[in-house]
């Protein structure tokens, strides 16, 4: 039983697909929030946000986050505050560094697709995003 385990584990680690400074650039672009995933296993959904959040990184690997609201004819508000960001990597893990003038925190990037952003605080709250297209830059 033991050496299925093993496998098991083995296998989802190989099937991960990893985060590299090529990929990166899939980050740009809208992204709402999907659902929470607590470290204590609880999950929320949401089925309608109010903002969506905007990345944009440079090849440097540097850029920032803004929280947008989305108007009925295709504009956005927003307070013109951001969040200024930098991607580093740590062995094969990709982490966000965000920096304002209150605060730094990082964050996992668990995964990157075209599709799909998963981002773990340092709290262990997942953060599962779905890309917003009907937006454009």
């Amino acid at each position: 039983m033991k050496i299925y385990s093993i496998l098991l584990v083995f296998f989802i680690i190989a099937c991960t697909e990893k985060i590299d400074k090529k990929n990166v650039s899939l980050l740009n672009g809208y992204w709402e929030i999907e659902k929470v995933n607590l470290p204590n296993e609880e999950s929320k959904e949401y089925k309608i946000n109010e903002s969506v959040d905007y990345f944009k990184i440079s090849d440097n690997l540097k850029g920032f986050r803004k929280k947008l609201v989305p108007q009925y004819d295709g504009k956005f508000l927003t307070n013109e505050v951001q969040e200024n960001i930098s991607i580093f990597f740590n062995g094969d893990i990709a982490f966000i560094t965000y920096k304002t003038d209150f605060a730094t925190w990082n964050e996992e990037i668990v995964k990157l697709t075209n599709e799909e952003l998963i981002l773990k605080s340092e709290q262990g709250i997942a953060y599962v995003y779905k890309r917003k297209h009907e937006y454009n830059e």
